[in-house]
């Protein structure tokens, strides 16, 4: 398995759940704790701290602290570079 599809594997696990698909649409916003995430999702705290975690490990989400609080936000910096590798690799396909 190429390193590309690894990371679509990861990118799968971590949207391939509706509860974490609706986390992310909240955080394209800007930067939530994980109360501000809750309300807006309306799930509990800890649901969504689980979620975050899944989100995180998949690279999708990125937190930083501020003082007493935890922000996350989306990592575009991450999810842009994947979206060119999968654009980069169809291109190649198309040329063969």
């Amino acid at each position: 398995m190429t390193d590309l599809c690894k990371e679509i594997a990861r990118l799968g696990k971590g949207i391939g759940n509706e509860n974490r698909y609706r986390i992310l649409e909240a955080l394209m916003d800007g930067p939530l704790t994980v109360g501000e995430i809750a309300e807006i999702v309306s799930m509990n705290q800890p649901a969504v701290s689980q979620n975050l975690k899944v989100l995180k490990s998949s690279e999708l989400v990125e937190d930083k602290r501020r003082g007493k609080e935890v922000f996350y936000s989306v990592n575009v910096l991450y999810m842009t570079k994947l979206l060119r590798k999968m654009v980069m690799d169809i291109e190649k396909g198309k040329k063969k």
